[in-house]
């Protein structure tokens, strides 16, 4: 991984959080992870639910976020999620991307693909199953089925944006989480989940009604 410079680092650090460590990586033989990501990934306080600061000695530094070229056509603005290769990109001017790491469906047949629009953001958002997941999963979904109110616990984490298309909810998200193994691997109902710190650098950054494409599994940038 390329080291951030200075100020590409404030350019992904919008409302940074205070505090960081200034050690590397921990894990004997790992990738040294940047100093710098220990404080964009440093607990935030200030939050209705504190968000702990993410154990970067367990995470791929190529799954943190980073400003990179980006060789599409598509205006500025607009998302685009690569499954295969768990990288969400926001496309910004000259070039040049936003890309998250992602963790997606555990089947190709859960992934929504194609063309959206962010209709609604939410904040703390509540989460209920949808029908589909409770008839697959009746006994794991089954107690949820009126829904679980915000908070560490909820599996859409800290932030939370509805992919609607045509009008319609698709039921698909961009969301946060509270497993942050979980990012760079294939275990959702098909949402697309990001670090919590990630989401909610992504949600400041995209107002309702931009573009989000999502490309097959089998597609790489």
């Amino acid at each position: 991984m390329t080291g951030l410079t200075r100020r590409g680092f404030l350019a992904l650090m919008p409302l940074a959080a205070a505090g960081c460590a200034t050690s590397g990586s921990t894990v004997p033989g790992a990738p040294r992870i940047d100093p710098i990501y220990y404080q964009m990934y440093a607990a935030i306080p200030g939050e209705p639910f504190p968000v702990p600061a993410v154990d970067l000695s367990r995470m791929d530094p190529r799954l943190l976020r980073q400003e990179v070229p980006y060789p599409g056509s598509a205006a500025p603005g607009t998302i685009i999620v690569d499954p295969g290769a768990r990288y969400l990109y926001l496309l910004l001017e000259g070039g040049r991307a936003i890309r998250y790491g992602v963790g997606v469906g555990r089947e190709e047949a859960f992934n929504f693909q194609g063309e959206a629009t962010i209709a609604r953001k939410a904040e703390w958002p509540s989460w209920t199953p949808t029908p589909d997941m409770i008839a697959r999963e009746p006994d794991r979904y089954g107690p949820y089925r009126d829904g679980l109110p915000g908070g560490l616990d909820n599996p859409l984490g800290a932030r939370a944006l509805y992919l609607y298309q045509g009008g319609r909810d698709t039921y698909y998200r961009l969301h946060g989480t509270n497993e942050p193994w979980s990012i760079g691997r294939k275990v959702s109902s098909g949402c697309v989940r990001l670090l919590n710190q990630d989401i909610i650098d992504l949600y400041q950054r995209v107002p309702v009604g931009s573009r989000v494409v999502v490309l097959s599994a089998g597609f790489g940038v």
